[in-house]
């Protein structure tokens, strides 16, 4: 090994968090913080919200949509970033957050809180693949790995002020003053990154906007989302072929496109890099079975709005701190990672489809921390690992895309799970015939259903995957630079 590639493998925390570094670093760290910690404190409190304004029937609607906007956000966050510059993309992005979050205090009906989680998804998902783009412009390569591991590890943090704050104005019946908590971080960091960002940086072309294509994703999603508030099932199975056929239409119109949402060989999965961001799909869907976590809890177990809330905190913990504790590991062997990280998930996925349907005692809350925190370990272990394969794999000439397209990635796959989840809890019976019986059988289908995509890439890796073509060097993240 030489000089260069010893010194990438070496870095450390010290490193990270040396000099100038750290307040870089805590500034992406933060907005990353705030879109987590929203994400949690609404998952607290929506069981709270639908008592109040109804809509049950629309409960995963708000992950979907916050989610597409997301993805909206996330697409366009390299415009903004070649065009306006670090400081001011991130101005805009908190701004469209915390106007989300003042009409989402104001919400008298689900349809006006649906337009809000719109609004906030939109400036949450520039922040979020802000705070990713910005690694490769803000540090050096050898980096990069501890960086992603620390923007990830915002969800550990974010995971336990979400619930809290969202729980305790949940219990007193005011959980429209949890938003007013989103409005003050927002408000800060605002503050903050005016000082620590830099205006400017070296990428000043604009990048072009996909529209035609983020339409599509957008009625994708959608048509899964229409089709999980029907009450028959040829509607539901109607919206998942809509939904498919639309993705096909998707991928047919990036072959030889000018314009992209992924890089070149995205697609292929005869390519390395196509079977990379099949994984990351695969993982990333079953993210969104924690939406539904405190609805279950409460309902089926009967825990307050706090305790189920800190259950969701499990998936969250488990991502965050094994994606820590894993960061410096030789990343040659990044798809042995994932490999475990899906048989964890699968095990974590049974564990919780199993002890659903039995009565609350000491023992099911101790499989259910264990399930939840497998879950989310499964998900952390490969993650920034995957993350920076993607980099080294991506064409040189797309780099710019390429930041912006594992967020992309990750949140499409988050929005098809949201919309999935949806589908599959209504149809396994939580809004009819609802209570407990119905929460119990929605459950056991939902986690059931969402072992599937951990099992496929468990399979798949196993069977596929050539190893040795993911190994990433330094030397080639060095190439990169």
């Amino acid at each position: 090994m030489d000089t260069k590639e010893q010194t990438a493998t070496n870095a450390g925390w010290a490193d990270l968090f040396a000099e100038n570094n750290k307040y870089k670093a805590i500034a992406l760290a933060l907005g990353v913080l705030l879109h987590v910690t929203n994400i949690y404190i609404v998952a607290t409190i929506m069981p709270s919200i639908v008592r109040e304004i109804g809509g049950l029937v629309y409960y995963a609607w708000n992950t979907t949509i916050f989610v597409v906007a997301s993805i909206i956000g996330s697409v366009v966050s390299a415009r903004f970033l070649s065009a306006s510059g670090p400081r001011k993309a991130y101005r805009w992005a908190i701004l469209l957050f915390v106007a989300g979050a003042i009409i989402s205090m104001a919400a008298p009906t689900m349809y006006v809180l649906l337009m809000a989680r719109a609004v906030q998804g939109l400036g949450g998902g520039l922040l979020f693949a802000l705070s990713y783009g910005m690694i490769r412009i803000i540090f050096e390569s050898r980096l990069w790995a501890k960086a992603m591991a620390l923007v990830s590890g915002m969800w550990g943090v974010g995971a336990f002020v979400g619930p809290f704050v969202g729980g305790i104005f949940a219990e007193y019946g005011n959980w429209r003053t949890a938003f007013a908590v989103i409005l003050v971080i927002g408000i800060l960091l605002l503050v903050f990154t005016e000082f620590i960002l830099p205006a400017k940086h070296a990428a000043g072309a604009k990048t072009p906007v996909p529209v035609g294509k983020l339409l599509l994703l957008l009625l994708s999603a959608l048509a899964v989302s229409v089709g999980s508030v029907m009450e028959s099932l040829v509607y539901n199975l109607a919206g998942l072929l809509a939904a498919l056929l639309l993705i096909v239409l998707l991928v047919r119109s990036e072959r030889g496109s000018k314009v992209r949402l992924l890089p070149s060989g995205a697609y292929r999965l005869s390519s390395p890099l196509g079977m990379v961001y099949l994984v990351i799909v695969l993982l990333a869907l079953v993210a969104a079975v924690e939406i539904f976590i405190p609805y279950f809890e409460q309902t089926i177990h009967g825990f307050t709005a706090l305790e189920a809330g800190y259950l969701t905190v499990l998936v969250a913990l488990g991502w965050s701190a094994v994606s820590m504790a894993f960061s410096g590991v030789n990343s040659a062997a990044v798809m042995k990672l994932a490999l475990i990280g899906a048989l964890l998930m699968s095990a974590g996925l049974a564990g919780v489809a199993w002890l659903s349907g039995m009565a609350y005692s000491t023992y099911v809350l101790a499989g259910l921390c264990v399930s939840l925190l497998l879950i989310g370990a499964g998900i952390g272990l490969p993650w920034p690992h995957l993350v920076v394969r993607v980099f080294s794999l991506a064409p040189p000439n797309e780099i710019e895309l390429t930041s912006t397209s594992i967020t992309t990635v990750q949140l499409m796959a988050m929005t098809f799970g949201a919309a999935l989840s949806g589908l599959i809890a209504n149809a396994g019976g939580m809004t009819h015939p609802g209570g407990v019986a119905g929460a119990i059988n929605a459950a056991t289908w939902l986690y059931g259903c969402f072992i599937v995509p951990p099992a496929v890439a468990a399979t798949m890796l196993l069977t596929k995957m050539d190893v040795k073509k993911t190994a990433v060097t330094a030397q080639e993240m060095a190439e990169i630079v």
